[in-house]
């Protein structure tokens, strides 16, 4: 644990600047005296030290760290200061420090959790609909997005265009729900269920085509001689059931 000394009108005390839950577990456990490293510096200098701690622990809220960067640029400090005392890469305080100015919320989570890289979210943040598909589909083809990264992407990038680039917590959006807010939000859930019943009308029909064609190929001789050779000639039966009852149901 690390504190700094200070004096004031009470006398001596000491300030803590890294050791939290140190502290916290000593006191838990009833000891009298805690061993701690005492150091010299200003306030500023102490929560510095803290923040660089935290950003080791790297145990954080996914916003925290990256409002505590913005706070540091408040304060006056340069990007590469902040990269420095941080231990971050410079191009991520950067980043970071775009996308708190344009207060997108959804891609500064997105970021700190690893969903998306820094770099691909500020393309995101300065692109329109367009632009946006033009930078995942660079992402992809480099190699920065791929599989279930790339559909979590998508996903966030919808919500940001249809929800905003802010996130607000439960207690705010129930003490601004309203009418209109509701109308809104049964819009957006009937049109999601319109959506997944035409995927779905479209996938039953793709599937009766397929079970259409397989009856046709299979009542020629030549092709199920061909299948024979080869040792494809078995299906499951409950494939085979419905194909000779004609549907897919």
């Amino acid at each position: 644990m690390t504190v700094t000394r200070r004096d004031d009108d009470q006398g001596v005390r000491y300030d803590l600047v890294c050791g939290q839950g140190r502290l916290e577990a000593f006191v838990e456990l009833g000891e009298s005296e805690i061993p701690a490293f005492v150091i010299e510096g200003s306030v500023e200098d102490c929560m510095i030290k803290s923040l660089v701690e935290n950003c080791a622990r790297r145990q954080h809220q996914a916003i925290d760290l990256l409002h505590d960067i913005g706070g540091m640029k408040q304060r006056g400090y340069s990007d590469p200061e902040i990269a420095k005392k941080t231990g971050l890469s410079l191009e991520y305080v950067r980043g970071v420090g775009r996308l708190l100015a344009q207060g997108e919320q959804r891609l500064l989570r997105a970021v700190e959790v690893g969903h998306i890289p820094v770099s691909v979210a500020v393309q995101i943040a300065d692109a329109d609909d367009v632009g946006i598909q033009e930078a995942l589909h660079q992402a992809y083809e480099k190699n920065l997005l791929r599989g279930r990264k790339l559909l979590i992407a998508k996903r966030i990038v919808e919500s940001r265009r249809r929800r905003g680039r802010g996130v607000r917590d439960a207690a705010e959006k129930g003490a601004k729900l309203s009418s209109r807010s509701l109308i809104r939000a049964y819009r957006e859930d009937t049109d999601r269920k319109r959506l997944l019943i035409r995927r779905a009308d479209a996938t039953r029909n793709r599937l009766i085509f397929i079970a259409h064609a397989m009856r046709e190929l299979l009542g020629d001789e030549r092709f199920v001689t061909l299948l024979k050779s080869e040792k494809l000639d078995t299906l499951p039966k409950k494939l085979v059931s419905r194909m000779q009852r004609g549907d897919v149901a």
